[in-house]
């Protein structure tokens, strides 16, 4: 039961739990208590909302960092990783394989301030040997949902 709650509300969090309960074929309340254990199992980690900013109409910058660390004895890459997920400004680490040694997600108002988090915080930790910092330029699906209007076909259907 607990891999289909957390299918069904991975991809709609704001699913009634009655129509939830519905769906598996158990009790409303053997859903809610299947949800608080995973809460406090840090198994649900949180609730989040998809904006698209663009749409929004907010100017918002995005860019992914990655970046090559020298890992600390007895704590591997842990301990860089908790200095850098603790910025305000970050919005994901993660561990990563090939050239570089974490992949850091942060938003930012314009240019500026990312490229000023990059070099006046995260590049002056003892830690980092090199960053490579990628602006995204436009989302087209982000977290499983299409952000990018479908292209119309403009084309005249031509019968032989």
């Amino acid at each position: 039961m607990r891999e289909k709650i957390l299918t069904f509300i991975e991809k709609n969090s704001r699913i009634d739990l009655k129509e939830l309960a519905v769906v598996l074929g158990v009790e409303e309340a053997a859903v809610m208590n299947e949800l608080e254990t995973m809460e406090k199992e840090n198994i649900i980690c949180g609730y989040h909302t998809l904006i698209n900013w663009d749409k929004a109409g907010v100017e918002k910058v995005s860019a992914l960092i990655e970046v090559r660390v020298t890992p600390q004895r007895g704590m591997g890459f842990d301990k860089v990783a908790e200095r850098i997920y603790n910025y305000p400004e970050v919005n994901s680490v993660y561990l990563i394989s090939g050239s570089f040694d974490l992949l850091v997600t942060i938003e930012g108002k314009s240019l500026r301030e990312v490229s000023q988090f990059v070099s006046e915080k995260l590049s002056a930790l003892d830690s980092v040997l090199s960053t490579q910092t990628n602006f995204i330029l436009k989302k087209y699906k982000d977290h499983g949902t299409i952000m990018a209007a479908k292209s119309k076909d403009e084309r005249i259907q031509m019968i032989p």
